[in-house]
């Protein structure tokens, strides 16, 4: 639906933007001067885990992706609190404690932020880093012949959803949130010593919903190798249950259309694979050689596929 609204929006040209919402990149980029631009961002959502802090700080890593995605770091921050009139006040603390020391682990300051109130809790910031105009790391640079690191596992939306039902165990739970809660910092800054090419954070659409916007932005078919995918510990048992997001279905509605399976999938898989995402890893399109340094510098990174001449569908399922 966001995609048929923005197309009416108006936009006029800038020369100094140089990451707007033409290709749904993972933040906007804006020019000061030759050497310094800006990266922005926001996100926010309802609470995914029960405990605050936990929440607070999950809500703050995962802001602080999108700047990390474009290859930039991040200064500073304004907080987005939607809260009962009558909730909890301590759990409203833990909540912007929580926040603000994942930030602070970021390097990033707390600036101020705003609050409304909202029967439905929701928390997370807008985020302001900086870049070298010439080392942003676009969704549409991923080049044919490219290999795909991808930097996490995928199962946060299942895990959550499986959680809510009272399905999931509690050290499955755990490993989903200790990832949650991983910063892509490092990940950005070991593929930023070498020749990336594009990059992308997978969150909300899912890996495959995330893998066609860069693909769509590049101009390329993305291969990936449903094999090599990895996925956090329970994740595959409970989309066999059933245990799958409403955000899930959705993204499976909207970016199957792109997709060309060669393959057929067990459905857990498919499913895993359209899985929304929450704090998840970078998907990294880099040379062959640099894909193999980096698995080796970065622990957790791992191959996934590569990238071909545009074909007749944007994602190709192997």
């Amino acid at each position: 639906m966001l995609d048929q609204v923005l197309a009416s929006v108006p936009r006029w040209a800038n020369e100094n933007v140089l990451i707007g919402f033409d290709t749904a990149d993972d933040a906007g980029v804006y020019k000061l001067t030759a050497e310094l631009a800006l990266v922005q961002t926001v996100d926010f959502f309802t609470p995914i885990v029960d405990d605050p802090y936990t929440f607070g700080a999950i809500a703050a890593a995962n802001a602080l992706s999108d700047v990390y995605a474009m290859g930039g770091r991040p200064i500073s921050a304004l907080s987005i609190v939607a809260y009962p009139a009558k909730g909890n006040v301590e759990d409203l603390q833990q909540i912007l404690k929580g926040g603000a020391e994942k930030m602070h682990e970021a390097d990033c300051s707390i600036l101020g932020g705003h609050s409304v109130a909202d029967d439905e809790i929701k928390f997370g910031y807008a985020v302001t880093g900086t870049v070298h105009p010439a080392r942003v790391t676009a969704n549409a640079g991923a080049m044919p012949g490219d290999a795909l690191v991808f930097t996490k596992r995928l199962g946060t939306g299942v895990i959550g959803t499986a959680l809510k039902r009272g399905l999931a165990e509690p050290d499955h739970v755990e490993e989903s949130v200790r990832q949650m809660l991983t910063l892509n910092r490092r990940a950005a800054e070991e593929m930023l010593r070498l020749g990336v090419h594009g990059c992308t954070d997978v969150t909300g659409f899912g890996l495959i919903g995330h893998a066609r916007e860069m693909a769509l932005a590049s101009g390329v078919t993305l291969e990936i190798e449903t094999d090599r995918v990895r996925f956090l510990p329970g994740a595959v048992e409970y989309a066999r249950l059933g245990a799958v997001p409403g955000g899930l279905k959705n993204n499976r509605e909207f970016a199957s259309c792109v997709v060309e399976a060669m393959r057929e999938l067990p459905r857990e898989i498919e499913d895993l694979l359209y899985d929304p995402q929450t704090s998840g890893g970078l998907l990294i399109s880099l040379a062959e050689a640099d894909a193999a340094r980096l698995e080796q510098a970065l622990e957790g990174a791992y191959r996934i596929g590569r990238v071909l001449d545009r074909g007749e569908k944007a994602i190709r399922l192997i």
